[in-house]
C-alpha cells in the first residue's frame, strides 16, 4: 500500500469502545467487497443466460441442418441409383450415418422415400422447416425439446432438395437431438462459469482497489476520528487522486480540520467561562466597593468632582452589569432582548461618555444621526454592541499614537429605512487584516491586537441576531466600517381586533 493510501497512525492506546459500537469488519458478515463480488457474478451469469437462450435455439437448427446436409449427399446417391439396386444394408448404413429414421424428397409434386425404417406418423412430435424459421419459434421449440422426456417422439425436418427438388425431408429421433442439446448446454454452462469467475474476479479486484478499499479507509478514519476528534493524528491524509474519491478525501480532511479547530475553540470558551466564574464574585465585590466610594465622591462640593462623578458612577454600574453578562456568552444563549423604543442619539452620547475619559480626546467623534431617530431594541444590549465595536475602533486608532483629530476619527451614522434602523460605525484606522476577515464574528478568531480575546465582535453579532438584525463589514471603505440593521418588531393586531370586536 502506498503512502497516499495509509492512514496516519498514533502511538496513543485506543480507548475502549462504547457498548454497541462495532469495529470495522467485526460482526459484519457481508461488506462492500462481498456484495460487489456477489453482484458482479450474478450480473455476469444473467448476461450468460441471455446469451444461452438464443444460442441453444441456434444449436438445434444447426444440428438439424447438419443432418439435412448429410441427407442431401445420400439423396444424390439414392436418387441416381436405379430403384431396388441399392442393398438394404447400404441404405441402413446411410441412415445410421445421417442419424435419421427416413429420408424423403419431394420433386414435381411427388414425395419419394429414398430410405426409411418403419415408424408411425403419430410419433412425429415437431415439424421444423429450417428454410424459414422465426427466432421466437426456434427458442420455444428448443426448450420444448429440452423439457420433453418422451424418447419415442420423432422430429420431422425440412430443407433444400438436390437436383431441383422442392424440399428434402428427414425424420430423426428427438432423444438424440435432446441429448446433443444437453451436452451443448453443459459445455456452455462450464464455459459461462469460467468466464463469469474470470470476469467477476477482474471486475471485483479493479473496483476493490479503485473504490472499495478507499471507501473502507474513509470509513475507518471516520470511526477513529469520532473517538478522538481533537487528536490531529486522526485527521485523514488525502491522496492525490483527482476523481470523486479524492475530492471526498480532501473535503473530509478539511471538515475534520475545521471540526477539530472548532472543538478546540469550544474548549477554550469553556475554560474561559470557568475562569470568569471563579473571579466574577470577587471582581463584583471590588466594583461594588468602588461604587460606594463614588457615591461618597458625588457628595463633595468640588465642581470637577460634580462633573465627573456621574460618569464614574455610570461606568461602574455598566462595569458591574458587563461583568455579570460576560458569563452569559458561555451559556447556551443570551437573554431575550427586552425591546422598547430608545433614542439612538442618547445611546451614542452614553457610549462616548463611557469610552472617552479625557476631556479633550485626540480621537475625533463625528455623529450623523437623523433627528429624533429611535430604535426598537434592548437598551443595555445595544449599548454593549456599540461599545464593543467602538472600543475596537479606538484601540485600532490608538495603535498609531500620537493621535491627530484631523486624521484619527470615529464616525457613527444612523437613519431609518421604513421599519428598519440602519447604523454604521466606521473609523479611519488601518482596517481589518485579511486573516481576521475570514472568521470575523467567531469567538477567539478575530482578535487583531496583542492581548485581545476576539470576543467583542462575536458578542455583538450574537446580540444583533437576537434582535432579528444583521451585522457585517462593509468592503471598500477607509479603515473599518460595520453596518448594523435592526428591524422593528411586527405589530400584533390580535389585541386590536379583540377590542374592535368587543
Amino acid at each position: 500500500m502506498s503512502s497516499n493510501d495509509t492512514i496516519a497512525d498514533t502511538t496513543k492506546p485506543e480507548t475502549p469502545e462504547p457498548s454497541g459500537e462495532r469495529k470495522p469488519g467485526l460482526g459484519r458478515r457481508f461488506g462492500l467487497s462481498g456484495k460487489l463480488l456477489l453482484l458482479t457474478t450474478l450480473f455476469v451469469m444473467i448476461a450468460e443466460i441471455m446469451i444461452y437462450v438464443p444460442s441453444i435455439a441456434n444449436f438445434r437448427i444447426m444440428w438439424l441442418n447438419d443432418r439435412l446436409a448429410s441427407a442431401h449427399t445420400a439423396a444424390l446417391v439414392l436418387d441416381a441409383a436405379p430403384r431396388g439396386m441399392v442393398p438394404e444394408s447400404l441404405v441402413q448404413q446411410l441412415l445410421d450415418s445421417i442419424g435419421a429414421k427416413a429420408v424423403v424428397m419431394k420433386m414435381d409434386q411427388t414425395r419419394r422415400m429414398l430410405a426409411g425404417n418403419d415408424f408411425s406418423a403419430d410419433e412425429i412430435d415437431q415439424l421444423v422447416d429450417v428454410r424459414n424459421v422465426s427466432a421466437d419459434r426456434a427458442i420455444v421449440d428448443a426448450f420444448l425439446t429440452l423439457l420433453t422426456d418422451d424418447d419415442t417422439k420423432l422430429v420431422r425436418a425440412l430443407g433444400p432438395a438436390p437436383r431441383g427438388g422442392e424440399f428434402l425431408e428427414i425424420v430423426v429421433e428427438e432423444s438424440r437431438l435432446r441429448q446433443a442439446m444437453w451436452q451443448y448446454s453443459r459445455n456452455i454452462m462450464l464455459l459461462s462459469l469460467a468466464i463469469s469467475i474470470f470476469t467477476a474476479a477482474l471486475v471485483y479486484f479493479t473496483l476493490h482497489f479503485l473504490l472499495v478499499r478507499p471507501m473502507n479507509r474513509i470509513t475507518r478514519n471516520i470511526m477513529e476520528f469520532r473517538r478522538e476528534p481533537e487528536n490531529p493524528t486522526r485527521i485523514i491524509a488525502p491522496s492525490r487522486r483527482t476523481d470523486e474519491v479524492g475530492i471526498a478525501q480532501r473535503e473530509l480532511s478539511e471538515m475534520q480540520h475545521d471540526l477539530a479547530s472548532m472543538l478546540h475553540n469550544k474548549s477554550r470558551l469553556s475554560a474561559l467561562g470557568l475562569a470568569v466564574s471563579k473571579i466574577n464574585h470577587d471582581l463584583r465585590n471590588l466594583l461594588s466597593s468602588a461604587q460606594l466610594f463614588s457615591d461618597r465622591l458625588a457628595a463633595l462640593p468640588d465642581p470637577q468632582v460634580q462633573r465627573f462623578a456621574p460618569k464614574l458612577m455610570r461606568s461602574l454600574e455598566f462595569a458591574i452589569a458587563f461583568c455579570q453578562s460576560t458569563l452569559s456568552y458561555g451559556a447556551a444563549q443570551e437573554a431575550a432582548p427586552d425591546r422598547k423604543p430608545i433614542s439612538f442619539e442618547a445611546l451614542v452620547e452614553e457610549v462616548r461618555d463611557t469610552l472617552v475619559v479625557q476631556p479633550k480626546s485626540a480621537i475625533r467623534w463625528i455623529f450623523s444621526i437623523e433627528r429624533n431617530m429611535t430604535i426598537d431594541a434592548d437598551h443595555d444590549q445595544m449599548l454593549r454592541v456599540i461599545i464593543n465595536i467602538a472600543r475596537n475602533a479606538i484601540q485600532a486608532l490608538e495603535s498609531r499614537a500620537p493621535n491627530d483629530p484631523s486624521r484619527d476619527q470615529i464616525r457613527i451614522t444612523g437613519r431609518r429605512e421604513g421599519a428598519v434602523a440602519v447604523i454604521e460605525l466606521s473609523d479611519t484606522g488601518p482596517g481589518m487584516p485579511p486573516k481576521s476577515r475570514l472568521h470575523l464574528f467567531e469567538a477567539f478568531q478575530s482578535a487583531g491586537r496583542p492581548g485581545g480575546t476576539g470576543l467583542g465582535l462575536a458578542i455583538a453579532a450574537e446580540l444583533v441576531q437576537a434582535h432579528g438584525g444583521d451585522i457585517r463589514l462593509v468592503d471598500g471603505t477607509i479603515g473599518a466600517t460595520f453596518r448594523i440593521t435592526i428591524p422593528d418588531r411586527a405589530v400584533d393586531l390580535q389585541p386590536w381586533r379583540d377590542a374592535q370586536s368587543g
